[in-house]
């Protein structure tokens, strides 16, 4: 039986495939935008998860 882990695994060739079909649906402009939206949008997450919960509950 062929493990799932198989289909997983992405080499080379759909790495390249991915990037190609990404650069045709949002162009080369929007790709910097996106990634920045992105960035920002983790490192909000990383900063609310550091929050110590004692603070938290003298805010409120």
């Amino acid at each position: 039986m062929i493990s799932s882990s198989i289909f997983l695994a992405l080499g080379p060739w759909q790495i390249v495939l991915i990037v190609v079909a990404i650069l045709l649906l949002f162009g080369g402009k929007k790709i910097p935008e996106l990634m920045r939206g992105l960035g920002s949008g983790i490192k909000e997450f990383k900063d609310a998860s550091k929050e110590d919960p004692a603070e938290n509950k003298d805010k409120e």
